[in-house]
């Protein structure tokens, strides 16, 4: 066991833990964040995915001892009670149907935005590939990134609010 200290939602946490274990079960067991799901604990479905420094990651097979920076879980994306663009996409859109993946389909999706503001759909499809949706709810989320980049580049929410930088 060792003291590791992860920043997580903009929260410094030092935690006295197994430095190989998964990031997923430190996120999950040791900080009870319900965000990011295990999946197939083998990084290939997408449903564990946080953003570390910005950047789609796997939780389940990336050990917690190795993540350099800011972590942020589906929890983290809301801001003061206001959901993200891509949040509220996702609701607007009626994305989800079981949910299990949606915490990687939104995150993913924030890290695409983030470094292209304006995805053609080719581009949204490839980015999103990596994410299983047992659902099939892909449709959905390709209008669901879209309508959150267009309101994004208006700066406000996806219901239509301001977002406040």
């Amino acid at each position: 066991m060792s003291d590791i200290t992860l920043k997580v939602n903009g929260r410094t946490h030092t935690l006295d833990i197994d430095p190989s274990a998964p990031l997923l079960y430190v996120l999950r067991n040791d900080l009870g964040l319900q965000g990011p799901h295990f999946g197939c604990g083998l990084g290939q479905c997408g449903a564990c995915t946080v953003l570390i420094n910005g950047s789609a990651t796997r939780a389940c097979v990336l050990p917690t001892s190795s993540v350099r920076g800011e972590i942020t879980t589906l929890e983290g994306l809301a801001e003061e009670g206001t959901l993200h663009p891509v949040q509220q996409a996702w609701i607007d859109e009626q994305v989800p149907q079981c949910g299990f993946c949606q915490n990687g389909q939104i995150l993913n999706a924030k890290a695409l935005l983030d470094q292209n503001p304006h995805p053609t759909d080719a581009e949204i499809r490839e980015w999103m590939d990596p994410i299983l949706c047992r659902c099939m709810t892909y449709y959905r989320i390709q209008a669901a990134i879209k309508r959150a980049a267009t309101s994004m580049a208006a700066g406000r929410s996806a219901s239509g609010k301001e977002v406040v930088a």
